[in-house]
């Protein structure tokens, strides 16, 4: 992943867009790096599981619709807060759909047709990663004193462990 950080962007943005905080620029760094992924991944899920919710098909399609709608809508809603940790701490987050494919740990689905046992256990698996990418995330904002984010992500991490547990049960035979 190649991630533009406070100290290889525009130095007039840093400049112009700089918010004081107390956590050292090197470690503003590593959290802002560990951040802007977590929020191209959720872009990433949103899509996916958007995608998911329009092409659902089956016995099962309410219910599946429904539960992905209302998964697309928490994921969705964890974005805005995220980026403007990033900006709290004086840095710069994501700017393009470039960058959120740059730096997602996901795989896109593109293919015509998924069956919806498959949709659900990808998104499960998705779910998932992503959890364990916000493990990670934590660690380093506990490692950098940033109890603000990390405070963030033990919400997003419940949440997540949510939508897995429930693709996880809506699958199982």
């Amino acid at each position: 992943m190649t991630l533009k950080t406070v100290s290889s962007v525009n130095k007039t943005a840093v400049k112009e867009l700089n918010t004081p905080t107390d956590i050292p620029a090197d470690g503003v760094s590593k959290i802002v790096k560990a951040i802007n992924g977590l929020i191209a991944d959720a872009f990433t899920l949103y899509l996916k599981t958007k995608n998911f919710h329009w092409h659902m098909s089956g016995s099962h399609f309410r219910d599946y619709h429904l539960l992905l709608d209302e998964q697309a809508d928490q994921i969705i809603a964890s974005i805005d807060p995220l980026a403007e940790r990033v900006r709290k701490l004086g840095a710069i987050t994501i700017r393009s759909v470039a960058e959120i494919s740059k730096l997602t740990s996901l795989k896109e689905e593109n293919a015509e047709f998924v069956n919806p046992d498959d949709m659900l256990r990808e998104l499960m698996n998705d779910n998932k990663l992503v959890i364990s990418n916000m493990r990670k995330a934590h660690e380093i904002c506990d490692d950098n004193d940033d109890v603000a984010t990390a405070s963030l992500l033990e919400v997003y991490i419940d949440e997540s462990e949510r939508r897995a547990w429930f693709l996880f049960e809506t699958i199982r035979k």
